[in-house]
């Protein structure tokens, strides 16, 4: 059968080559952050440094068009709560200069925007110094930037 298969697409390709051309992207389109998105909370806090079976997911995103980039506001569901965090970092390719991470990066603050945590545990980007009054006690527990 899988002959008669090869051969078929052999003869199909012979008689459109459109057709021999093979996709090059399998994998799903690249979003940042957005709702059921799967993070990383790479702050210091209790909340998010132990282990829990499943994985800190977004359940919305502060922001007219519901994808958050870097410096956007959170809502996470970690452990059965709702808590809000800050995104420092995600796997999106951003504007030129601007870092891309390996996972998607976010630091737990209450709902005055104070950090939870007392440490930062990764790099974060210097383009939220930009927005310093916002986020400046995030960026004064940081270690890194990149």
């Amino acid at each position: 059968m899988t002959l008669f298969a090869r051969g078929l697409r052999l003869l199909a390709t012979q008689a459109c080559p459109a057709l021999s051309i093979q996709p090059l992207c399998l994998s799903a389109p690249c979003a940042a952050i957005q709702k059921l998105t799967r993070v990383r909370v790479v702050d210091n806090s209790t909340l998010g440094s132990t282990p829990y079976h499943r994985p800190p997911k977004c359940i919305h995103v502060y922001n007219k068009s519901g994808v958050g980039k870097v410096g956007d506001r959170i809502l996470l569901a970690i452990k059965g709560q709702k808590k809000k965090a800050l995104i420092v970092g995600h796997k999106m390719p951003g504007a030129s200069m601007t870092p891309r991470f390996d996972s998607n990066n976010v630091v737990l603050i209450d709902d005055n925007g104070n950090p939870v945590g007392t440490r930062i545990k990764t790099p974060i980007p210097t383009s939220l110094r930009k927005n310093d009054g916002e986020f400046s006690k995030v960026l004064a527990i940081a270690q890194n930037f990149v």
